[in-house]
């Protein structure tokens, strides 16, 4: 399989450490050798990309035009934070101050499988995002990505 599946609360210790799951650790690329790249969400959650997963993705930022200034603006705020992490011996990752400092992570986390990442989110705050996204939303929502259609007023 490519990619990740699942959903899994965990814990932040004193030091901002939380124990990586045991079902994402089985899904993890061969290759990935333990390795994260840690960065900034699009939302107020935080993104961990196995190192195999974030290559091709800087490979293609590594790409894009330096001379159009929508691209250096997309670089600075995109690759602001992104910190190259470890687990250490005890299974467990580090997320740096600036980074919880952005998604508000204080204990209660949740780890949530986002297909080649893994998106880290304050428990209080993901609960709060489901809460204000009724199901006709997501229907209407999964219309428009799924299909490429528009949605009707009417329907």
């Amino acid at each position: 399989m490519t990619g990740f599946l699942g959903e899994y609360e965990s814990t932040l210790d004193a030091k901002g450490r939380f124990l990586l799951p045991a079902a994402f650790k089985k899904q993890l690329p061969e290759d990935s050798n333990n390795r994260f790249v840690i960065n900034r969400g699009f939302e107020k959650c935080l993104s961990l990309y196995p190192i195999a997963s974030w290559e091709p993705i800087f490979a293609e930022i590594s790409k894009l035009n330096d001379f159009d200034p929508k691209v250096r603006e997309f670089r600075r705020y995109f690759l602001n934070g992104a910190t190259i992490t470890e687990t250490d011996s005890a299974g467990r990752l580090l997320v740096p101050q600036n980074l919880k400092e952005y998604a508000s992570l204080e204990k209660d986390i949740v780890l949530v499988a986002a297909v080649n990442k893994i998106e880290i989110w304050d428990k209080q705050k993901y609960a709060q995002f489901f809460e204000s996204f009724s199901p006709d939303t997501f229907s209407h929502l999964a219309q428009q990505v799924m299909t490429g259609g528009a949605v009707n007023e009417g329907e």
